[in-house]
């Protein structure tokens, strides 16, 4: 057992962020200003868009943009079942109705042959996940959405940096959303942002996110009902410095998991996580397919036993009582596979290959050590 622990995943935080916070407290602007601006800047100077809007988190950045293309009661929004419930809890705050599909085994993202099962007459938007930081593939996204007439909100949460046949996330979609939170590549503590090419998209997500507020001519009106969901300074101060530490902390996270790749492949009973072709993965969770049924909540014991956090990927909507009675797309084979198979495993920035070493073993060992047990090998 070591003595320290080897945590799943550490902010990359040090003096840089505390002289941004310093900045903005010597200020004595705290709520959201100018340093928000700059980290709008820097973001959609990083992606290569033509705007960003900073919010309280990705949660209610994809709320302001499903309210900014107009959907609500009566309207159906397509979304992979194997994500975090905030992407159907999204769905069901502006009144629309979340339709489950699956997903790829190997991505781990949404299946476009499902989504074009599920398109009816209601359905007015796409909303795939780019999960783990693996990108989307989006050439038959973006067929689908012109064949029916959608819309496309991508919740990339975790993919920041990811980039899909040489543009980076977030350039493809009308409207695509980001996390700050912890387990993201960069964080603020809590924070969203929403990045589009579209102006008129970009003026109303502004107003929604401030109390519906317009600035004209010098002169403030009121001319929508919005809520308050702007990104104080100090958080933005974070981000800011974080945003110019986000190339090396992905590279790093890039030859992590590819010495994680060597080193479980060589685990019969583990699959190493799939990169979708042409694309730039982040690795923002490295997570792992355990082919034998029951084994992987035995490893997380052990792994934890061990003084290391490991954790499952996320969650397979359908299961959950809250969204067990929502519209389905068959019967999420895939899903729930990812959901009961998934091991996310240590990332952090100062993890050692010798520590991976360390983490490999021990999965090796708990796997041998219930190799007695009959294992269905699950595909």
């Amino acid at each position: 057992m070591v003595t320290q622990k080897i945590k799943l995943i550490e902010p990359v935080v040090g003096k840089e962020e505390i002289n941004e916070i310093r900045k903005v407290l010597l200020s004595g602007w705290l709520t959201e200003g100018p340093k928000t601006r700059e980290f709008e800047e820097e973001i959609k100077s990083y992606i290569g868009v033509k705007h960003a809007v900073a919010t309280t988190s990705c949660t209610t950045a994809l709320e302001l943009a499903l309210r900014t293309l107009g959907i609500g009661r009566g309207d159906e929004v397509i979304i992979p079942d194997f994500t975090h419930p905030a992407s159907g809890n999204v769905v069901k705050l502006v009144g629309a109705k979340p339709v489950l599909v699956d997903v790829d085994l190997s991505s781990y993202n949404i299946d476009p042959t499902e989504i074009e099962k599920a398109v009816s007459n209601k359905t007015k938007c796409i909303m795939p996940v780019s999960w783990g930081g693996n990108p989307l593939d989006m050439d038959p996204l973006i067929e689908l959405k012109e064949k029916h007439g959608l819309y496309i909100v991508e919740d990339a949460a975790c993919s920041l940096g990811a980039e899909y046949k040489g543009k980076k996330t977030g350039a493809l979609a009308d409207i695509t959303c980001f996390s700050f939170h912890p387990r993201k590549a960069i964080t603020t503590g809590e924070g969203g942002m929403a990045v589009t090419n579209n102006s008129e998209y970009a003026q109303k997500m502004q107003s929604l996110k401030k109390f519906g507020m317009q600035i004209k001519n010098n002169e403030i009106t009121f001319i929508q009902l919005g809520t308050n969901y702007k990104l104080s300074d100090i958080l933005s101060a974070v981000g800011v410095a974080q945003i110019r530490k986000l190339e090396a902390i992905i590279k790093k996270r890039i030859q992590l998991a590819n010495h994680y790749d060597r080193l479980l492949s060589k685990i019969e009973s583990i699959r190493p996580p799939q990169k979708t072709a042409n694309t730039k993965h982040i690795y923002q969770t490295y997570a792992a397919y355990v082919k034998k049924e029951h084994a992987r909540d035995r490893i997380i014991e052990d792994l934890r036993k061990e003084n290391v956090e490991a954790q499952i990927g996320t969650y397979a909507l359908h299961l959950q009582p809250f969204y067990m009675s929502e519209k389905r797309i068959g019967k999420l084979k895939n899903s729930k596979k990812l959901y009961m198979n998934l091991l996310a495993l240590p990332m952090t920035h100062r993890m050692t290959q010798r520590a991976q070493e360390y983490v490999v073993s021990l999965i090796e060992k708990s796997l041998n050590r219930n190799r007695t047990t009959t294992y269905r090998e699950t595909t």
